[in-house]
């Protein structure tokens, strides 16, 4: 197991290559953050749902997700979002850096009932025509709501598992317990992109 450093201070960390990975549970913002470092890194950014979901909601084929995940991350620079488990091993595996946006259960629901609000008003296009309703957001068992209820706690206590495992030892893993430490990370991480340069963090693993 890797040598893990607190938060704070922030370490500067030399690496060839940003092949940034943004995870947490669902509402925790995961898309929105890792948009904004591909912004402050002019890198290319990718959302994980948006090769997973063909039109009409239709989740594509095992085999053929990880032919698509395979094909973004062979990339030298780039920051996905996502918590696909049967993509781990190849988002993983190619990261440099992991950055764990662990917030409280409140502000996840507060967080994900407002973008659900206005998705459904907005009848805003997620991924390949996609979009959210009414019915399959708050009335149907695969809501994203009964989805959080299901998977909060089972996220958090996977991920202090999976950081202390030998074949992840290699990523740097920024772990944010707030929007205030994601905001002032985000910031710090505008001034340390000189010769490859970038700002991160190693850090112990967390009770649930």
């Amino acid at each position: 197991m890797a040598n893990l450093e607190a938060i704070s201070p922030l370490l500067p960390v030399r690496r060839p290559h940003a092949r940034i990975v943004v995870v947490g549970t669902t509402g925790s913002g995961k898309s929105t953050y890792a948009r904004q470092i591909g912004q402050h890194m002019a890198i290319p950014h990718v959302e994980l749902d948006a090769l997973h979901w063909d039109p009409g909601w239709t989740a594509v084929e095992k085999e053929e997700f990880r032919r698509r995940v395979l094909c973004v991350v062979s990339g030298e620079k780039w920051v996905v979002d996502g918590t696909y488990s049967v993509v781990r091993d190849i988002v993983w595996s190619r990261a440099t850096m992991l950055v764990w946006l662990d917030y409280s259960f409140l502000l996840t629901f507060r967080r994900l009932a407002r973008r659900t609000v206005r998705r459904v008003i907005t009848r805003e296009e997620l991924w390949n025509g996609n979009s959210e309703s009414a019915r399959s957001a708050f009335l149907s068992r695969d809501s994203i709501f009964v989805w959080l209820l299901k998977t909060y706690k089972k996220i958090r206590r996977e991920y202090s598992i999976l950081f202390s495992q030998s074949e992840y030892a290699h990523l740097n893993v920024v772990h944010l317990r707030s929007p205030r430490e994601a905001s002032k990370w985000l910031a710090l991480l505008s001034t340390a992109k000189l010769d490859g340069q970038y700002r991160g963090t190693r850090v112990g693993q967390q009770g649930s």
